[in-house]
């Protein structure tokens, strides 16, 4: 009996927003390896499966990715319906992209379904589009670690042409500030916080990026993931969640330097 491994996105946490070829692929299978991100009541659509957790947190001990795949390719060679179960997307930072390929050259079936990514729904869940007509002409999502990477990306934009979200960033967010503030990028352009979007322990801040550095993250949620929101589209927030945007209200897209 030849098994597969199905590479499950389960959103950016409410378990309402899971796809319905999600929880099928849940209620299918036979072994369940889930990361940290993913909300306990998704992992129990999985009953009739073996559960483990495979869950890595920053500067907390965790199970090598190259042992993650070897749980799933030994899965499915032994007939097992296998499903890795990633928060968000799994091609959005998820590593994703790695385990099909792993999986491929093992000569194991693999499925993607994708899931909601956090870079969007997390926005979005405190009124913020990522993209806006006359306000920006699109978005670009990076992760703020390692450090190196984004800075150079971000060296390069025109301050406040798309959207930026930045992924793993909030231990980063008073160094991305300067850095920010050293290539000319506005003190005034809106900025945002969101932590643990979609889920009752959600939390936001909202601002001119001069006062990102000393935003104060509330203790009890430290542990949440988070991303910044850097663009025009921030100051949209407040009209989205009120219902009083109209086309008067837009504001046009800024001329920075």
């Amino acid at each position: 009996m030849s098994g597969s491994v199905t590479l499950v996105g389960a959103g950016p946490g409410d378990p309402d927003l899971l796809t319905v070829r999600a929880v099928r692929a849940l209620e299918q299978a036979d072994l369940v390896l889930y990361d940290a991100l993913v909300d306990p009541r998704v992992v129990a659509l999985a009953a009739k499966a073996s559960r483990f957790f495979v869950g890595k947190r920053a500067a907390l001990p965790s199970i090598t990715q190259a042992s993650i795949c070897r749980l799933m390719i030994r899965g499915a060679q032994a007939g097992k319906r296998v499903v890795r179960l990633k928060g968000g997307d799994p091609f959005v930072f998820g590593r994703g992209g790695e385990e099909a390929i792993a999986c491929r050259e093992a000569g194991v079936a693999v499925e993607i379904v994708p899931g909601l990514s956090s870079s969007i729904a997390g926005p979005a869940s405190v009124g913020i589009p990522v993209t806006h007509r006359q306000v920006t002409p699109g978005f670009l999502v990076l992760s703020a670690t390692p450090a190196e990477p984004c800075r150079a990306v971000l060296a390069t934009l025109t301050p406040g042409a798309v959207t930026v979200v930045l992924m793993m960033s909030l231990r980063e967010r008073a160094s991305l500030a300067a850095f920010l503030a050293e290539h000319h990028w506005p003190t005034r352009l809106p900025a945002a916080v969101v932590l643990g979007a979609t889920t009752p322990e959600a939390w936001s801040w909202r601002g001119p990026l001069g006062e990102l550095a000393q935003v104060a993250l509330p203790e009890d949620r430290r542990h949440l993931p988070g991303l910044l929101v850097l663009g025009e589209v921030v100051s949209l927030a407040d009209a989205i969640a009120t219902g009083a945007e109209s086309s008067e209200a837009v504001p046009a897209v800024p001329a920075f330097a």
